[in-house]
Formats: C-alpha cells, sequence, structure tokens
C-alpha cells in the first residue's frame, strides 16, 4: 500500500511541481489549499485544476476570518494594502509580501489533517529562493516546526514535514517540472492575481528567470511583454 501524504498546494509553479514530484514518488497523495484574503486568489482555480489532473482529494481551507488580524501587518497580499512591489525578490521591498506567520498555520492545519488520515508526509513547496524574504521558508524553521508538532500529537501519529525543495533553486525547480511533464500554462505565480500575469512583480520576474534558466517554453501570458524581455536580458547578461 502506497504511502499517504498531504500536499500543500497553492495553484502556483514550485506546489505543482511538488504534487507532481509526490506522485511520482508513489504517495497516495491529499492536497490542501489556503483561502486567506490573498489578493491572488485566483490561484486556487489553479490548484483544482492541478488536482483534478492528478485524480487528488482535494480541500480549500477557508482562513478569510483571520484576514483582518493579519492585515494589520499591511502586507501588499492581504486585500488592497498598496501596490504588490514590481522588481526581483532580491529587492528590500519584497519584504511587504510577507504575511505573518503564515507556513506555520497552514502547516499546523495540514499537519492536522495528515495525522487524521495517517499520513506519513506532509508536503511543502518552499525552496532556496525563498529564504532571504521569508523567515518561514527556511530549513531551520522547518525542522524546529516539526519536533513541536510531533511532540503536539504525540501517541496519535508522527507525520514529518518534508520540503524536498528547499535547497535547490526554482530554476530546478523548472527544469524537474518539465521532466514530470508539469503543464506551467496551468500554475499562476502573479501576486495581482489578475487576468494574466502581470510580468513585473518579483514572483513574476523569478517565474520568469526561473522557466528562461531552465530552458522551459513559457507558454505564460504577460501584461507587459516589453518588462518581460528586459528580465531576459537581465537575467542573460548575469549568468
Amino acid at each position: 500500500m502506497a504511502s499517504k501524504a498531504v500536499v500543500i498546494v497553492s495553484g502556483g509553479m514550485d506546489s505543482t511541481v511538488l504534487a507532481h514530484w509526490a506522485i511520482a514518488e508513489g504517495y497516495e497523495i491529499s492536497l490542501l489549499s489556503f483561502d486567506y484574503g490573498q489578493r491572488h486568489k485566483r490561484e486556487l482555480i489553479y490548484a483544482s485544476l492541478t488536482a483534478v489532473r492528478l485524480g487528488a482529494p482535494h480541500h480549500v481551507v477557508d482562513l478569510t476570518s483571520i484576514t483582518k488580524l493579519l492585515s494589520e501587518s499591511n502586507s501588499t497580499l492581504l486585500g488592497h494594502q498598496g501596490d504588490v512591489p514590481e522588481g526581483h525578490y532580491s529587492a528590500e521591498n519584497m519584504a511587504k509580501t510577507v504575511v505573518p506567520n503564515r507556513n506555520a498555520i497552514m502547516l499546523s492545519i495540514a499537519y492536522g489533517h495528515a495525522v487524521a488520515i495517517g499520513a506519513s508526509q506532509v508536503f511543502t513547496g518552499v525552496h532556496a529562493g525563498d529564504h532571504a524574504i521569508y523567515p518561514d521558508c527556511r530549513p531551520e524553521f522547518i525542522k524546529k516546526l516539526t519536533f513541536a508538532l510531533q511532540l503536539g500529537n504525540e501517541g496519535f501519529g508522527d507525520p514529518e514535514i518534508h520540503a524536498p525543495f528547499v535547497e535547490i533553486s526554482k530554476t530546478d525547480i523548472a527544469r524537474l517540472g518539465w521532466g514530470l511533464k508539469v503543464p506551467f500554462e496551468l500554475t499562476w505565480s502573479c501576486y495581482n492575481g489578475r487576468d494574466k500575469h502581470c510580468g513585473r512583480c518579483g514572483t513574476c520576474v523569478e517565474r520568469l528567470e526561473a522557466l528562461h534558466g531552465a530552458g522551459v517554453e513559457d507558454k505564460t501570458e504577460y501584461e507587459d511583454s516589453e518588462y518581460w524581455k528586459q528580465a531576459v536580458a537581465e537575467f542573460n547578461a548575469t549568468h
């Protein structure tokens, strides 16, 4: 019998590749997504498409009752707290996209689900490029949260929280996804959440760089093709 795993899937590139990877590794997966009032809520549509494609159960957890509490941080991802910053993730202004305690909240819920269904793993798609901006995407956070949750569920279940991409780049993830035949055009990255990817926000630029760097054809539609060309030119100049 295949081991069970809970996979947190936002609808973006990384978590979609993660879900495909978990299937390829032989896990029986349950997908978990979260509505926390994010302005790019359309990502949940893409998470649902992934679930249908993989034939996996999919649960969307409604966290909108705590959106107001978290929005006091002025995170640009919640509601309409100013414009989403543009440019590369290495830029200082990307700190405006931090949502307080987001991963701890999501992983705790996913962990409870894993204990309930007898899963051995909780998978999250955080990667090395997240470390500088998001403290809850770092290896030490994953390790210590796993310890705390195992302690809190002692005698009832002890799943591992596993972040298989935590030491690799988004370009590496794009290469892996290409090998797994992930349809990247059916994933959503843009933090603005409009009809098309903006091509200018940090996560769009990172997506562009990753797909280009991996030599993967990018079928994503962007609002700003000129910005896309500039991003590619800058990538070529530095790699």
